[in-house]
Order: C-alpha cells, then structure tokens, then sequence
C-alpha cells in the first residue's frame, strides 16, 4: 500500500481549535474543530485544484458567496468575497460550485430576489487572478426564475471550456438543462434541453452533476424519475453538448419511491477517461462505472467522488450529519475521517493528480467548512500538525 499523509485544517479565521486522532485511518489523520468569527454559519463548500496544485474553497455565508485559497497545500487559507446578488439557494446540496478553466476561476450559484424556491437565476461570477478579485455575475439561464429550484452542477474542461448543468422548471417540469463557455465564463452558449423524463419530470429535489474528461467527453449524472423509480442515470456528449447519447441507468437494482430522497450523488473521471459515479440507493451508498455491476460501499447519505493518481477517492456521510467516511483505492474499507459532518465533498487536480482534498460542514456546534489534504508521505516536507488549544 502507498503510503499516505492528511492534513486537516480550518478555512475560516481561527477562534479556538481542538485536534484529535482518528482511529481506523490507514494513514495519520488529526481533525480539527474550528470556530469562525466572520464566516461563522459558512455551509454547502466545494473545492478545485488548479494546475499548479492551488487549493479554492468556496461555499455560501446567509447570501454572500466567499472563496478560500491556499497556495502551500493546505497549510493555510486565505478567503475573499465573490459577490452577493440576492436570496442565495443554500443547503441539502445547494449553493455554489466553482471550476477552473486554464488561468481562470469561475464560481456559479442560484439566487433570486426573494428566495425559497419561488425565483432564481443561474449566476457565473469569474476571477483571473488566483481569487484576489472577482468580477460578474453573468446570467447563464436564458429564462426568467427557471433555475429556481436552487440545484446545480459545474465543471471545468482541459479545453479551457466550462460547462454547467441544472434542474430547470421552465415548462413546469422539472428538467435537465445545461449551458457552455468557452471564455471562461465570461459569456455563455444559449443553454440547452438535455434530458426530459417520458413520464414528465426527473427527481425533483437531487442536486445533478457534470464533469468533462480528458479527451473532452462532457458526462452528465442525474436521479431520475421514471417507472415509478428513482435511478440515477448518466449520458455523455462529444461535441460540447450540442448532442447527446441515449441516458443510461446506472447500477443493476432499482429503487421504486414515490418521493424524493434529495440525494444527487457525483460523477467524477480519471486520466484514462474512467467515468466513476456514487450515488445513494435506500440508504446505502454505491460506485459504479457506465454499462458496470455497482459495487455497495457501505450504509451512508451525501456521497461524492474524485479521481487521484491510484484511482477513485470516494466521501460521504454513515449517518445524515456524520460520520464523514473515506475509501481510498489502496484499502478494502473505509475509515471515518470526522465523527460529525455535513455535506462532503471531494476532489483532485486536472488529470487526476495528486493532491486530494475533501472539504466539508464541520458540526453544527462549530459552524464553518473544514478541509482535508491528502498526498503521498515521501513528499510531505513536514508532520502532519496538531492544534493545540
């Protein structure tokens, strides 16, 4: 097994801090609890590494959109305010998303004038300068209040290209729509139809997920409703989304609910454009690769997925508000990386490089996002670092 190293650490300023060993890790771990003073209530992170092994956190505070950098693998954060445009759609998954393409950041989210599910735009801000400044937002829906639903995805390509994906309620369905830049975010295609479930809508309440492979293959990831199940399903474009394949199920088993379960799962891809998909089915949680057996990784809600250089790294949570569980390709079990969590995610440079970093909600009692950095032992320069009171 390669051997490995985390490092846990706060994004927010640091009031108080407790650090603690966990057991089961087939590697050191120390997690720390922080206390935040201005990003106090901070929810719903999700982070990007860029090129040049850039860590940018970002995640909403009531209706400001805030992005944390660190430029020293973790060590430290450093955070800015993206913008504020409105009711920001935060929580069960919904919040902002951030992508890089080339030397440019973009941070989307869905905000309204007042909020709560009855407006809401997709919004695209953008920085060029490693977060120090953010200019936008742009509109990326083309119609008024139809992403009001407040769930979105957005990834960034090797072409420079983003491309975002969210649930639409233009027609009074819920649908898959998506829309592309090829500048960075600065301006967007018209968006497009991608999916509309033959039985009327897909899962109304499950956040979709969209990322771009390699060789430019755009795969796009999203539960379902149809036969009176809810699946998730995938599909793939090789032409920006302009078309795509027929939607595929994903997993052999199926999962008949008259109810959402507000659980999107992720799609993530590897260097050798290996799609990998973890998603939740009646309170277990599962891998699976297109036109493959799922593989159950255990009981669980929240899952996500990113591909490093010894494969997929997978997160979610044992129970709703932790434990914060972690399967590393290198072990046959999972450890608990935090006794109490919300909303993990995790995620690798371009090309599945090395390191990777999982973020996450630490405990209600806390507030604020906590960050794991993952990379291999023998090029750690340093211990992993303990907090003391």
């Amino acid at each position: 097994m390669k051997s490995m190293l985390v490092t846990v650490l706060g994004l927010i300023n640091l009031s108080s801090a407790a650090s603690t060993e966990v057991s089961g890790a087939p590697f050191p771990v120390v997690t720390v609890t922080v206390i935040g003073q201005e990003d106090q209530g901070a929810k719903q992170p999700q982070a990007v590494v860029d090129e040049e092994g850039r860590i940018f956190v970002t995640f909403g505070v009531k209706d400001t959109i805030r992005c944390a950098t660190s430029t020293d693998e973790g060590k430290t954060f450093q955070a800015t305010t993206v913008g504020s445009a409105g009711k920001l759609a935060l929580g069960m998954r919904r919040g902002p998303r951030i992508a890089v393409a080339g030397g440019t950041l973009v941070v989307s989210a869905i905000v309204g004038a007042t909020g709560n599910g009855r407006d809401g735009d997709l919004l695209a801000w953008r920085s060029t300068d490693q977060a120090k400044t953010w200019t936008g937002p742009t509109r990326v829906n083309s119609v008024d209040g139809s992403a009001r639903e407040g769930l979105h995805g957005m990834a960034g390509g090797p072409d420079g290209s983003i491309y975002s994906v969210w649930l639409d309620l233009r027609s009074k369905k819920t649908e898959l729509y998506g829309a592309r830049s090829v500048d960075g975010g600065l301006t967007w295609e018209a968006d497009r139809l991608i999916y509309r479930s033959p039985d009327g809508s897909i899962c109304e309440c499950c956040h979709p997920s969209v990322c771009i492979a390699p060789d430019g293959t755009l795969h796009v990831m999203w539960r379902n409703s149809l036969n009176s199940a809810r699946d998730l399903y995938a599909l793939s474009s090789k032409d920006g989304g302009k078309t795509f394949n027929a939607a595929e199920k994903l997993g052999q088993e199926s999962w008949s609910l008259k109810a959402c379960p507000m659980d999107g799962g992720a799609i993530a891809v590897g260097p050798a454009n290996k799609v990998e998909t973890i998603w939740m089915r009646e309170g277990a949680i599962f891998e699976a690769r297109p036109g493959q057996p799922e593989r159950k990784l255990g009981p669980g809600f929240q899952g996500w997925v990113a591909y490093g250089s010894a494969g997929p790294f997978a997160a979610w949570l044992g129970q709703r508000s932790g434990p914060l569980m972690i399967q590393i390709p290198t072990e046959s079990k999972p450890f608990v990386l935090a006794n109490e969590a919300g909303s993990p995610m995790v995620t690798s440079s371009p090309n599945g490089r090395d390191p990777i970093v999982v973020v996450w909600e630490a405990k209600p009692e806390a507030g604020g996002i906590l960050a794991a950095v993952l990379s291999p032992a023998q090029e750690q320069q340093a211990p992993v670092p303990k907090i003391k009171k």
